[in-house]
């Protein structure tokens, strides 16, 4: 995998990805940004929901349920101290679908936290992440 990042001023920065997508970075203006972007390290909260998401739906599909929508809603706790890395991460995924078997999609989470999903896998080695889910009819 490879990636390219490049200054574009103050605190913001352009990446692209190897795959040729691009994102601009930037901090808050107390921080010497311009809030044109999101922080970095919310990337990676976003990308690490992205990677379980990811798991998720494809288990689901392999399971043959019946899933519509899904999404994820993250809370995340940082040290005080530098490094401010995550201490605690919780996701908490909506999955709607038609006659979604609950154990299913429980298994299916369980499965993305603890054997496929890299990024979570890999935050838990410094954050404790936790994982509820509701399913909704739909």
């Amino acid at each position: 995998m490879k990636a390219r990042l490049k200054w574009v001023d103050g605190v913001c920065f352009m990446g692209e990805s190897g795959s040729g997508h691009a994102v601009v970075m930037d901090g808050a203006p107390e921080g010497g940004g311009r809030n044109l972007g999101p922080r970095p390290m919310e990337l990676l909260l976003l990308g690490t929901a992205g990677c379980t998401s990811y798991d998720v739906i494809s288990i689901l599909k392999k399971s043959r349920q019946q899933v519509t929508d899904c999404w994820v809603e993250m809370e995340a706790e940082r040290a005080d101290t530098e490094p401010k890395v995550f201490t605690r991460i919780h996701f908490h995924f909506v999955v709607t679908g038609r006659e979604l078997k609950p154990e299913v999609v429980e298994r299916a989470i369980k499965l993305s936290a603890e054997k496929y999903c890299s990024a979570s896998i890999m935050l838990g080695k410094t954050a404790d992440i936790t994982h509820d889910f509701e399913v909704r009819e739909g």
